[in-house]
This record gives structure tokens, sequence and C-alpha cells, in this order.
């Protein structure tokens, strides 16, 4: 049987030509042994047609666990001998998020009749696939392992996943802890207090030194609440647009950096990041000098992103990678040892996730730690806050006998 077959070569050159053989999976055999990334595969003579273009929603409401689970299936369809357009076709039909599955669609018309490479199309969505996921689509596709690069890149969406959700667990409490401390403070000095100070105002006399700042609070909260809650509101709204900016987000990374314990945290995470993020791209075949300019924007930390793009200057001069990171200060000495002793041996992939390992327990230990240390910070806070207050507003009538006695 003769089959039309459309193929890439490692150069990333589109083959469009005719094989024959007894049925496709012949086909897919022979052109996997070429080294070449099949595309589609059609019986007979054919013409790729385009289907008709729908709306395409770019980006909303596709969650990273969705991402993950394409990337694995797409590996094992690829890696069981099915071509790029009938694995996407396939997946198309499996995924249940509208917006992914129109997403899918102008992929796979992409890739089918335009001839595209998966990595060209995929990065048309960066909101979904990331410089990071394209580029190592595309190492995988020069190279001949494209199904190793997606699993590569599960396998990496996964671990930085969990260091997310680890911190986001460990922040709940404090969060929840503060929210229940200023609802109860507002309940009180809205509510509470004036129907106490309206009570003692009757009594006369000198009320305790607390239960005057109390009642002073509870009125100018009163009297400004609308004033307040505007001011809470817009510079929360500024703080966060000066954040946005490029000298508001170094200037707010360089703090967070220099923050007794958060601080510490804060560069675990970053350096968890940067490692684990260049150890899979250089696995992955991606040039060192690509793969550093995709790292410095993942760390999600300016400071270190602009020592990342100082190390990738030098390197592009001909430097080693360990000397600018050295320089840097940012990298504590034990990365940077272990990155000069993977270049040296030719292993820098293997010791940039042995380091990444180390960082993400250390991540681990710091956020249990944290956790730990807060619960009873907090607990302490709830009391002396809201105690402290119910002190001073019975305050008076522990000395009843004196209030009265003033009148």
């Amino acid at each position: 049987m003769l089959f039309n077959y459309t193929a890439r070569d490692e150069s990333g050159k589109t083959i469009n030509n005719t094989m024959e053989a007894k049925d496709q999976k012949e086909v897919m055999e022979k052109l996997r042994q070429m080294k070449l990334i099949v595309t589609k595969v059609t019986e007979g003579k054919s013409g790729a047609t385009a289907s008709k273009k729908g709306p395409i929603r770019f980006g909303g409401g596709v969650k990273k666990d969705e991402v993950i689970i394409f990337s694995r299936q797409l590996a094992t369809m690829i890696d069981s001998g099915l071509t790029i357009v009938n694995s996407l076709e396939i997946l198309n039909r499996q995924v249940k998020n509208p917006a992914f599955k129109d997403i899918l669609t102008k992929i796979r018309e992409d890739v089918e009749a335009s001839g595209q490479p998966l990595s060209t199309a995929l990065a048309k969505h960066p909101k979904i696939f990331s410089p990071l996921f394209t580029n190592m689509v595309r190492a995988g596709e020069i190279s001949g392992t494209l199904e190793n690069a997606l699993n590569q890149l599960a396998t990496y969406m996964e671990s930085s996943g969990n260091i997310t959700k680890k911190i986001k667990s460990a922040a709940m409490y404090p969060l929840l802890i503060g929210t229940m401390a200023g609802g109860i403070g507002l309940a009180l000095l809205l509510f509470i207090v004036p129907m106490f100070a309206g009570i003692y105002k009757d009594f006369g006399g000198d009320l305790p030194g607390p239960t005057k700042i109390l009642i002073f609070m509870s009125d100018m909260l009163k009297k400004y609440f609308v004033i307040m809650i505007v001011v809470v509101i817009g510079g929360g709204f500024g703080l966060f647009r000066a954040i946005k900016t490029p000298r508001g987000k170094l200037i707010f990374d360089k703090i967070m950096l220099r923050l007794p314990i958060v601080g510490e945290l804060v560069r675990k995470i970053a350096i968890s990041k940067v490692t684990r993020t260049l150890g899979t791209l250089v696995k992955s075949g991606v040039p060192i000098l690509e793969a550093l300019v995709i790292v410095g924007k993942t760390s999600g930390n300016r400071v270190i992103e602009i020592a990342i793009d100082a190390a990738q200057k030098r390197v592009r001069e001909g430097e080693t990678i360990t000397k600018p990171l050295v320089e840097t200060g940012v990298f504590p000495p034990m990365v940077t040892e272990m990155i000069s002793v993977g270049e040296e041996t030719g292993e820098l992939e293997k010791m940039l996730t042995k380091v990444a390992d180390f960082y993400d327990q250390e991540v681990d230990t710091a956020v249990s730690g944290l956790t730990a240390t807060l619960e009873p910070l907090m607990m302490g806070f709830l009391g002396v806050g809201v105690g402290g207050m119910v002190i001073a507003l019975y305050l008076p009538i522990f000395k009843l006998s004196t209030v009265v006695g003033g009148e």
C-alpha cells in the first residue's frame, strides 16, 4: 500500500513524501528509524485541508493540572506510534474544558494544515504553554525525543506545583487567624464599644486610660470608616500597581529577600526553581544560553532574574556558568560548587537536579518550621489583641465603685 506522510528532520525542515508499506504502523516505525518526527500519515492520495476555524479563547480557565495530563498523554501516544495530528485529535475528544478544547483544535489545525512544528503551534498560546514548555518541545523535536521531553515537562510541572501547594497550605492558617482577629476587632469597635461608651457616659466619672483609647478608636473608626476603606483599597491597589513595574518589583523582591525567616524561605524557593528549570532544559537539549534566558524568568524573583541575566551575558562571552553566579552573591556556595563540579564532569543536569531536590526538602522543612512558629504567635496575637480590647472595655466595671463615686 502507498502512504503519504508529513514529517520533519533534525533541522526542523518539513518533508512531504510517500512510502510503500503494509500498514500505517510500519510507516511510523520506518520514519522513526530515520530519526524523523512524524506529523501525519494518510493512506493513498490525500491533501491536508484546513477545517473551519472557530473562535479561540486564549488562555482563560486552563488549569496547570490539565496541561500536565495533556503532556503525559501526548507523550504516551507518540511513544505508542501515533502521529501528532492523531494524538491531538484523540486528546481533543477527551478534554472537557471548552477553553482547552478550542486551543487544542487550533494547535491541531496549525500542525496539520499549515505543517507547522508542534512547538511553533504551542508558542501561539503563551498563557497556557510557557517559553520553557515550547523550548523543551522544540528541543525534543530536533533531537527526535519528543515523548521524553513531554514527560520531563510533566515531571517538572508536578515538582514546581508541589512547592506552590505547600506554600499556599502554610499561608492559610495565619491568614485565617488574621482575618478572624480583624473581623472580631472591627465588630467590637463598631458595635460593642459604642454601647458601653453610652453606658459609661451616663455613669459619669473619669474612665481608665485604656478604655478612653478604645472609645477614641471606636469614634474615629465610625466617623471615618468610609474614608479608611477607600484609603486601604486605594493604597493596596497602588502598591499592587507599583509592584507590577520593573523598579517596584525589584524593590519589593529585595525587601522580601532581607526579611527575617521569610527571606531565607523565598531564596530557597527561587534557587529550587532556577536549578530544576535549568537542569530540565539542559537535559532536554536546549542550548545553555537559551536555557539561561528562560530560567531567569521562572525564578519569580527580580533580584535573582537580574543575576541570571548577568551570568548569561558572561557565558555568551565564553566564561563558565559558575564564575558569574558566584560573583552575583545571590547563590550560596554549595549551589555554585555543585554547578562547578557538574560543568567539570559533564553532568551538569544531574548536579542541578540534586541541588533542586535538596532545596525542595529545605523548603519543605522551612515551611513546616515556619508554620509551627506562626501558630503560637498568631494565637498569641489573637489573644493579646482581642483579649486586650475586652479587658479595656470591662475595666470600668471592675472599678465600678470608683466610677460611680465620681458623680
